[in-house]
Parts: C-alpha cells; structure tokens; sequence
C-alpha cells in the first residue's frame, strides 16, 4: 500500500514539474512574440536548466538562444539607429548566443537507443550563427582596445573554435575562413601579453599563417618556450626566426647568447657565417663573428674581421676591444725569452685599438682599464700607466 502511495505521489510530482515546464515555455514564447522582455525569458530558460532533469531538453535551449538572440537584434538595432548603448554588451550578447547555440548542438546530435543520429536545430542554428560570428571576431580586437586581454583572447579562441565545432561542419572555416590566422595571432599576442606561455602557444601553428605578423608572432612564441625553460624548443624556434628574417634585431643576437652561454662556439660561429653570407656589411653580424673568432682563440681573424667593422662603423666600440683584446692575447701566448721585440710590437699594436675603446665607452673602465695598465706597463709609458693606475685603486 505504501509502496502504491509513494508512486502515485512521485508520478504527482512529475506532472506537477512537467506542467510548470510547460507554463513557462509558453510564457517565454509569449514574451519573445510580444516584442519586449526578452532578457525575462531568458532568466526563465536558465532557472529551468538549474534542474538537472531539464539539462538535455533541447526546447529549454532552443528558447534560451531565441531570448538572447533577440536581445543582439534589439541592440544592433540601437546602434544602427546611432542610440548610445553599451557596445560591451552586444558583444557579451555574441559570445553568449554561440555558446547556448553550441550546447545545444551537442545534445542535438546524441544517437538515439538505435544509435540513430536525427539533427533538429544543427543546420538552422548554423546558418543564422554565421551571420553572427564576425562579431565574435570584432569583439576580441575590441577588448584588446580595452586592453581586457583576458576577455580578447576569449572571443578570439571562441572565433577559432568555430572552426572545429561539429555545429558548423558544412561551412568549412579551416579551409574558407582567411581571417583564421589573424585571430590565432590575436590570440596568440594576448597570451603573451598576459605572460601565459600556454595560452601564447595554444595558436601558435595557425597564427604561423599569418604570414604579414610572421615575425612578431615567432618572436612571441620563443618567449612563450623559454617562460617554460623549453631550451629545445627556445632555440628551435630562434633558428627559425633568423632562417626566416635574418636581419631581425631579434632573433639574430638571441641565438647568439644561447650558443655562446653554452660555450658552444663552433655553433654560434656556424650562425655567425649564415648571417654574414645573407649580408656582409652588417656591422651586429661583423661583430658577431670578430668576438667569436676571441673566444675561439683565432685571434689573427679576429683582428682582420674587427678592422673590416671599423672600416664600416668607426663608432662600434666592441670592434676595437676584440682587436685590442686579441692582439694583447698573442703577446701573452708567446716566449717572452725569445720574442721580445714581437711582443713589444704586439702591445704598441694594441695600444691604438684599447685607447679608442676608452674614448668610446669611459664607462667600461673594468675592461680597459687592466688592458691599459698591461699595454702602458710593457711599453714602458710612465706617465700613462700612473693615470691607469690610480684609476684602478679608485
């Protein structure tokens, strides 16, 4: 008896349920018809879906984008009246259609008992989003403005996904849609921007196609790996971006110092070569190779590739440091026992070229300041080397 009560009572309570679910679509329909209030029936659909028996009725979310979209047109038309309204909003509006749009489409296209698949909304809701989905677009750069990066990479990710969201299968965005890679650039920016290497590298390979901001979206990239300290891939995509513009300020000088604080100098001469092969006048890529050639200890091609810099730029400070440098390095390496004369040669030599880099950079006293003190010392030049000297106990 009990057991006939308690079904009676829970049979009750879902005629009770089904009937106010009713009421309050017909309501909504109601609202919607009537031309005003929209944003009502819009509350009713979301307190309808906070029952979980109603999160896979496709009418509740049918409603639900019908509410809003009603209110995008209601806004849109403000604007094209040129009625001041809240641009934020038009695009909130946006961003939320295709995702009401995209839950639905989800629950749409569950198979039946008989794995049977039987699309209701999927091409209707299709063909109207599109028509919508610039806006998803021009939301992301109009946030960006904002400098509400957060809110820009949104829309931008949300752009891109179309893309991917069975919803819009027919229409082909990854083969159609050239403005693709410009949002996956936005994208991609905004993470950066926000020094969130995953978000930066989300995009990253679709924003590559953009190849007008190529450039700054690999340089993004590479701080994106080295946030991660992906030395690999750091270095990876600096290789690329130097293959790819090897005049950059950026990419050349950075690969530079990941070779050379590896101590991996052949490598570093090896880029060094490429660069100068590509122009041979470039004073960084003249200095590159002269201060590689130091460290590598080739210090006669040091001195030949430091003067040909001088001969380009006069002003380069580091070019007569390397020469001075070298040419104090070749009179340390040799006998002094038997080679007094080239050895005093060598420093009257370098004299010249350590003088200039003093006169050039005053401030680098730690530098020429002891090579100084070696050169006056060896040459002999009192006067000179009591000036270095006190200069060195200050």
């Amino acid at each position: 008896m009990n057991i006939r009560i308690y079904t009676i009572i829970a049979f009750l309570c879902l005629v009770t349920l089904g009937y106010g679910q009713r009421r309050q679509l017909q309501e909504a329909r109601a609202i919607i018809k009537s031309g005003k209030g929209f944003a009502n029936a819009e509350k009713m659909m979301v307190a309808l879906l906070k029952d979980s028996a109603n999160l896979n009725n496709m009418r509740i979310y049918d409603m639900w984008l019908q509410s809003v979209e009603k209110q995008y047109d209601q806004v849109n038309e403000q604007m094209y009246k040129k009625q001041v309204v809240d641009t934020a909003s038009l695009f909130g509006l946006t961003q939320r259609i295709f995702m009401i749009a995209e839950r639905l489409d989800s629950i749409d296209m569950r198979p039946d008992k008989k794995g049977r698949v039987h699309l209701t909304y999927r091409e209707d809701n299709a063909r109207r989003l599109g028509t919508y989905r610039p806006n998803l677009f021009f939301g992301g750069t109009y946030f960006l403005r904002k400098n509400d990066l957060q809110r820009a990479y949104d829309f931008f990710e949300r752009y891109i996904d179309c893309a991917q969201q069975p919803l819009f299968t027919d229409f082909c965005y990854e083969e159609t849609d050239t403005r693709l890679p410009e949002a996956a650039y936005w994208a991609t920016y905004c993470g950066y921007r926000m020094d969130n290497p995953v978000l930066a590298l989300r995009y990253a390979k679709l924003a590559k196609r953009d190849t007008l901001k190529l450039e700054s979206t690999l340089q993004y990239v590479s701080q994106a790996w080295l946030r991660l300290k992906d030395d690999a891939s750091y270095i990876a995509t600096l290789q690329e971006g130097f293959q790819l513009f090897p005049k950059s300020g950026y990419f050349f000088p950075r690969l530079m110092d990941s070779y050379t604080s590896k101590g991996n100098y052949t490598k570093a001469l090896s880029v060094a070569d490429e660069a100068l092969a590509v122009d041979s006048l470039h004073p960084l890529f003249l200095l590159a190779k002269s201060t590689m050639l130091l460290n590598v200890g080739n210090y006669a091609q040091c001195i030949n590739f430091s003067d040909r810099l001088i001969a380009v730029d006069s002003q380069m400070a580091d070019a007569y440091y390397n020469a001075g440098t070298a040419y104090l390095n070749i009179a340390l390496n040799m006998d002094a026992r038997k080679y007094r004369k080239q050895i005093r040669k060598m420093y009257q030599q370098a004299k010249p070229y350590m003088e200039t880099y003093r006169k050039l950079a005053p401030d680098e006293r730690q530098k020429w300041g002891p090579a100084l003190y070696r050169i006056y010392f060896n040459l002999n030049m009192g006067k000179q080397f009591d000036e270095i000297d006190k200069i060195l106990k200050k």
